[in-house]
């Protein structure tokens, strides 16, 4: 029968300095602990960042559509327009594409949301509706 102290010391052989063993669950844990707190913050973020950016999405679209077919400005010209705007939030990563077939805007705000706005000589820029 072997007593308490060679027990623990059994238990600690096989843990030598050179021997590379996964990390200490306390490590595992924490890491574990810290990836639900930022997913659960970005869930609990995620509808005003959405609004953010479909408000950011709207003005981009009705802002570029002018520029590029009022103006007759190029495109790029009109995304220094945005970034002067100094929009917050998930706005301020506005970007502006343009369908030419179409005389149409659109801007986009990664993974969050897009909206565009098209060009009629007799009416000007139009929004289009939000897609929910």
């Amino acid at each position: 029968m072997a007593t308490a102290a060679e027990t623990r010391a059994g238990d600690k052989a096989g843990r030598g300095p050179g021997r590379v063993g996964q990390p200490s669950r306390w490590k595992r844990n924490l890491v574990l602990v810290l990836v639900l707190v930022l997913a659960g913050g970005l869930a609990w973020a995620w509808q005003g960042l959405r609004e953010e950016a479909l408000v950011g999405g709207s003005y981009g679209a009705q802002v570029g559509c002018v520029c590029r077919f009022v103006s007759a400005r190029p495109l790029a010209s009109c995304e220094a327009d945005l970034a002067a705007a100094q929009m917050k939030g998930a706005a301020r990563l506005v970007s502006l594409s343009e369908a030419t077939g179409r005389r149409s805007i659109t801007a986009s705000v990664p993974l969050l949301a897009s909206q565009s706005a098209d060009f009629d000589p007799r009416r000007g820029c139009r929004v289009q509706p939000w897609q929910d």
